[in-house]
């Protein structure tokens, strides 16, 4: 899940600050990159990769495969590729749940 949340309007994300949100090293972002064709993200003169908000919602399912449902690599691939869109619903889902148990549980310290 991602640990914080992302600041509205920006285009570009460093890996550091992709790595940084999902609280994994980048290296792991960097093999992820490598094994999944879903993440591509562009390169600046320096090699450096910039990730776009497109690029972190693609993250996010594979985090949520790998990590937290425990999938294989390979059964993740195979899982996105076999009904990506299912996968999509159901992390939109948990992530709606999990803000509105964030919110319950702030307005229960509240009163």
């Amino acid at each position: 899940m991602l640990r914080k949340e992302r600041k509205i309007g920006k285009l570009y994300y460093s890996i550091g600050e992709v790595a940084e949100l999902f609280e994994v090293n980048a290296s792991l972002i960097r093999y992820w990159e490598k094994e999944f064709d879903i993440l591509k993200p562009q390169k600046n003169k320096k090699g450096n990769r910039l990730f776009t908000p497109q690029d972190l919602d693609n993250l996010r399912i594979i985090y949520h495969l790998v990590k937290e449902r425990g999938f294989t690599l390979q059964g993740a691939k195979d899982k996105l590729k076999e009904n990506k869109q299912d996968v999509v619903n159901k992390v939109e889902v948990i992530d709606s749940l999990n803000r509105l148990k964030g919110f319950l549980l702030d307005l229960k310290e509240q009163i």
